[in-house]
């Protein structure tokens, strides 16, 4: 019998086209869904794009909800719950991931675990925001909504134009997300993990002297062989969300290892440059899997 699996992202991006491309290898049926596009009837249980019916599918795998993650992205991810109503299988669950592209919403979830983290303040007072930063010496303000470290703004403790550029990230975020910045040592991880079991590990090795090493800041994927406590780590830190893909930002500080983030979608191509490890053939098998079960 064959299985129609959706693939939700974005149409031309290379992850997304990868893990339609290996659900079509597997089963003859191949859908990308750009959410931007659907379009919901909750009188008639109808979610429709491009003229296919979202619940009338076998499943749907989740790569990415929007281009940037925004509340409006939490909507479309809102949709998605009638689908699973309908007995769709998400992967990952709609609700899971909700839960994890607001930052703060993450970041509670991981400090309630007790996973180590950065010194962290969140706060929509100007004057609290100045405090933090004169005690943590140098601090990340990041938006709640954002991937590979868009909007985020480094500010050292008396910088005289500190005052200034506060009063601006405030503008553009009320609630503002104050993080004390780590010692990376040019370097940090991600750590891949399928239904909760460990894949491997990369790192993310700056190349520019930038303050972060995303790869959207010039940044470069290269193998990495944690140790059984660091890989703990990670599997803790992601345990409390029920991903089916994700990875587990962490950084090797002076201090110990800490984790900045749970990925809502995981590094397919960190696994693949940095780890030679096909994760979207590793989904479908999976994925497939569980709905013939």
């Amino acid at each position: 019998m064959t299985r129609r699996i959706g693939v939700i992202g974005t149409p031309g991006k290379w992850s997304t086209e990868t893990l339609a491309d290996a659900f079509a290898d597997r089963t003859g049926y191949r859908q990308v869904i750009d959410m931007g596009r659907a379009m919901l009837d909750l009188d008639q249980g109808r979610l429709l794009c491009d003229g296919v019916d979202l619940c009338q599918l076998d499943g749907l795998v989740l790569k990415k909800a929007a281009e940037e993650y925004s509340a409006d992205a939490l909507d479309r991810l809102e949709m998605l719950r009638v689908a699973e109503a309908a007995g769709v299988r998400v992967f990952s669950p709609a609700e899971a991931v909700i839960r994890l592209m607001d930052r703060l919403a993450c970041t509670v979830t991981l400090r309630n675990a007790g996973i180590p983290m950065p010194r962290t303040v969140i706060t929509e007072d100007v004057g609290a925001a100045r405090e933090a930063l004169e005690r943590f010496g140098a601090a990340v303000f990041k938006p709640l909504f954002s991937t590979k470290a868009r909007g985020m703004v480094l500010l050292e403790a008396g910088a005289p134009d500190a005052e200034t550029q506060i009063a601006a990230f405030k503008a553009a975020n009320p609630v503002m997300y104050v993080q004390q910045k780590a010692d990376l040592s040019g370097e940090d991880l991600g750590m891949v993990f399928l239904d909760g079991d460990y894949v491997c590990t990369y790192a993310r090795v700056s190349q520019t002297g930038a303050w972060n090493t995303t790869i959207h800041s010039g940044g470069k994927y290269a193998p990495f062989d944690p140790s059984p406590e660091l890989i703990d780590l990670g599997r803790r830190a992601q345990a409390p969300f029920g991903l089916t893909f994700t990875t587990v930002d962490i950084a090797l500080t002076p201090d110990g290892p800490i984790v900045f983030e749970v990925s809502a979608f995981g590094g397919y191509s960190g696994a693949q440059k940095g780890c030679g490890i096909d994760a979207a053939a590793l989904v479908a098998n999976h994925v497939l899997t569980q709905v013939s079960t």
